[in-house]
């Protein structure tokens, strides 16, 4: 009985029943997808206040502005080269395995992708408009609508002014530490619903496209679970052994919340947990406010694998063939695309949706070949990111020399004590 009161076990279990309504009940099994969205839509509710409060105490517990600048700048540097590095990776691999060569994309004309090219169409393109983009013209509209670089902007303004006004700002920022815990006891209640939504995407995902988008697609699911494996021990654990940590000691630490990931498909879900191991693992609280949440939108080496991948198998399942000018040219696309996708499932679609319609090469209507199987390549893209910026948070602190090592050694034993 104990085992049944598992997050993971619940949501497997709810994946192979929604498997089993969808093949058995098609069309009933297409239409739970409402219930997918709604848990999404949950989701998505607490993303933006969240980082905006996690931001704001990290930045405005801080100090020293020269402090937040360096921190800062130097996470953006090392976020923009590992997802880099992380596209590349994930477009070798693409062009080396062809995952679509050989796919029928009849199916892609008869499904439904409004709603991904409709909110693409609404975002310009180019440096510029990304630039713009990212200033809000109403702070508290973002927040509702849940913007996440507008918000991530306001809340460095917001933590910076706090930062130097100094201790008469030390009331506010206590006052958002507390309004922060009440959100993620929100998130840890919504959490409990997610066999609900996972049942909900199964059921839509083999009703809409029938088990043998399974076994077509499975090619594709091998290449971007092995990618995400080896981006994960190599570069990061080469990252990991410069900077004088185990990343496999670092993931066993962090077991509880890949578990929680793998369970829900949204590295958030483990958004307040993580940030508390972070800092019992010896980074500064400081670091971790600042560098965690701000990895949310600008460090997401997991999606950004998954986005590279994923459009170069659209162009081989529709046979074109791309010069090294084009793919050139689609990696630095994808380098300012990649930028701001949170890591909730269904978002994936819509930055991908937004790289296509910059590049016109390849036809925005073969992401429909992929909403079959996203779910299934969502609990990789989730876990990588987690560990790609818990890596992150661990390298600022430690060139930042705001890292304690016996923090970290008595982590590593198990004798750490959860920050509350």
């Amino acid at each position: 009985m104990k085992l049944l009161k598992n997050l993971t076990v619940q949501v497997i279990a709810a994946i192979i029943l929604g498997i089993i309504v969808g093949a058995m009940f098609p069309e009933f099994g297409a239409s739970l997808k409402i219930l997918a969205d709604l848990f999404i839509k949950l989701i998505k509710m607490l993303i933006a206040p969240i980082i905006f409060l996690t931001v704001v105490i990290g930045i405005g517990s801080m100090g020293d502005m020269k402090k937040v600048g360096k921190i800062g700048g130097k996470a953006l540097l090392y976020f923009e080269i590992v997802s880099t590095i992380a596209l590349a990776i994930g477009i070798a691999v693409a062009l080396i395995v062809s995952p679509g060569t050989g796919l029928d994309t009849s199916g892609a004309a008869e499904a439904d992708i409004s709603k991904y090219t409709t909110a693409a169409a609404e975002t310009e393109q180019g440096l510029g408009a990304f630039i713009s983009s990212i200033i809000p013209e109403n702070v508290v509209g973002a927040l509702a609508t849940g913007q996440l670089l507008p918000v991530l902007f306001s809340a460095i303004l917001f933590g910076l002014a706090a930062a130097s006004i100094g201790a008469p700002a030390k009331p506010v920022i206590s006052f958002f530490e507390q309004v922060a815990e009440i959100f993620f006891k929100i998130v840890s209640m919504v959490m409990k619903i997610s066999p609900i939504g996972a049942f909900g995407a199964m059921a839509y995902t083999i009703g809409n496209f029938g088990l043998k988008s399974l076994g077509n697609l499975g090619l594709l699911m091998a290449a971007v679970y092995i990618t995400m494996f080896l981006f994960v021990v190599f570069i990061l654990g080469t990252i990991a052994k410069f900077f004088g940590f185990n990343i496999f000691k670092f993931i066993a630490y962090i077991k509880d919340e890949i578990f929680l990931v793998i369970g829900t498909s949204s590295s958030e879900s483990a958004l307040p947990s993580m940030m508390r191991k972070l800092e019992n693992f010896g980074c500064s609280k400081q670091v971790v406010g600042l560098v965690v949440p701000t990895g949310y939108s600008f460090n997401l080496d997991g999606t950004s694998i998954y986005l590279s991948m994923a459009a170069l198998f659209i162009a081989q399942a529709y046979g074109m063939e791309l010069t090294w000018i084009q793919i050139i040219t689609l990696l630095g696309i994808l380098m300012i695309t990649s930028k701001g996708a949170a890591g909730v499932t269904g978002s994936g679609f819509i930055t991908l949706a937004a790289t296509l319609a910059a590049f016109p090469m390849i036809p925005v209507e073969g992401i429909a070949l992929l909403i079959g199987v996203d779910r299934f390549m969502s609990e990789a893209r989730a876990v990588t990111n987690l560990i790609g910026n818990g890596v992150a948070c661990v390298v600022v602190s430690k060139s930042e020399k705001e890292f304690d090592v016996t923090m970290q050694e008595r982590a590593l034993q198990g004798k750490a004590t959860i920050v509350s």
